[in-house]
């Protein structure tokens, strides 16, 4: 579920940048509220996974999946917040 999420605030991100270089400032903030909410919803959902397993006790699939995947959340975060920033600055710019 999370893998989703994700790929849905990445889409959503770009749509964001597409429509603040075309102008379109009226859709771009919705993108950008969309694309920040799948954010969050993804690392609720990691998170939600990560505790499922530890409550079955699947130590392995904890120490396979969490270290990476935690790794590359914390940048896809950071991204997800850059990208949605640079239309509110742009914006602000205007």
């Amino acid at each position: 579920m999370w893998i989703l999420l994700g790929a849905g605030a990445v889409i959503f991100a770009i749509i964001n940048l597409i429509g603040m270089f075309q102008g379109k400032n009226d859709n771009v903030k919705w993108f950008r509220f969309i694309s920040m909410a799948l954010t969050a919803l993804t690392l609720c959902a990691f998170y939600s996974d990560g505790a499922k397993r530890a409550a079955a006790e699947d130590w392995s699939g904890l120490m396979d999946v969490m270290p990476t995947m935690s790794t590359v959340l914390w940048g896809c975060t950071i991204a997800s917040i850059l990208i949605n920033g640079v239309s509110l600055l742009r914006e602000r710019d205007r």
